[in-house]
């Protein structure tokens, strides 16, 4: 029998859950689901460009697991980007890290402080903290 899986570590949610080729209808479109943990460790090993054991140990989990759903999150991307699918982002056994805010204005969702308010990174203007 497996062992339970462990909650992975996000710092926040993205600010965007769904991504889909241009001027195609949702509903004539298949949905491939990155779960929120694949997301994260999208970000730390491309976007923030950590080494893999450095991004393991921000998410909670041992290096191999984190091999284990990059190498996944980076099949569905591709799958998507290349069969012209739609991604949607949700799911996943996690919890935040970190506290975060959601923008009144263009909905996005980030990390927050929580010794003042916060500036939205994408629209500059004061969010509410979650």
């Amino acid at each position: 029998m497996p062992r339970p899986q462990g909650k992975r570590k996000l710092c926040c949610k993205p600010g965007h859950t769904l991504y889909k080729p241009n001027s195609i209808p949702m509903r004539n479109l298949e949905r491939i689901e990155l779960h929120l943990d694949e997301m994260e460790a999208l970000r730390l090993a491309d976007k923030e460009g950590l080494l893999q054991e450095d991004a393991a140990t921000s998410m909670g989990v041992s290096r191999p697991t984190f091999t284990r759903i990059i190498g996944n999150a980076r099949k569905k991307v591709a799958t998507a980007l290349w069969e012209g699918k739609a991604l949607e982002i949700t799911g996943g056994n996690i919890e935040f890290s970190q506290q975060s805010s959601t923008c009144s204005r263009c909905n996005a969702e980030y990390e927050g402080n929580h010794d003042k308010p916060d500036i939205c990174p994408n629209c500059n203007k004061e969010s509410e903290t979650k």
